[in-house]
């Protein structure tokens, strides 16, 4: 159930990233203008879809929050930043240089420590 929680999460983020860089949201956000930002917002299905990506992924994290200690449950929020590194990478072209993808596993090794202990 973690898992699939902070799997929800990164791909809440990475549909975020897709919202926000279609074209047509891109000059929304350009404007600065709140009430384009918010029409871009809630019109784009992607953003939606992330939100509702949280919304069930907050859910599950709840039901895993009843279950397992917290000091053991959210290190594992960690994995979302490698979820969505790896897929900004593969999706979007986002550069992962040497020292990101050297944080990138320190975050993996310091879950497996934590996941052991």
């Amino acid at each position: 159930m973690i898992l699939f929680s902070v799997s929800l999460s990164g791909l809440a983020q990475v549909a975020f990233k897709a919202g926000v860089s279609a074209p047509g949201a891109r000059a929304a956000f350009a404007s600065q203008s709140p009430v384009a930002m918010l029409l871009a917002m809630s019109l784009s299905p992607a953003i939606v879809g992330g939100l509702a990506l949280y919304g069930v992924g907050t859910a599950v994290w709840l039901a895993v929050l009843s279950r397992a200690p917290l000091s053991t449950a959210y290190p594992f929020v960690g994995l979302s930043f490698v979820i969505t590194a790896g897929l900004g990478w593969w999706l979007f072209h986002e550069p992962i240089g040497p020292a990101r993808l050297a944080g990138t596993a320190l975050v993996v090794a310091g879950i497996v420590l934590v996941a052991r202990g």
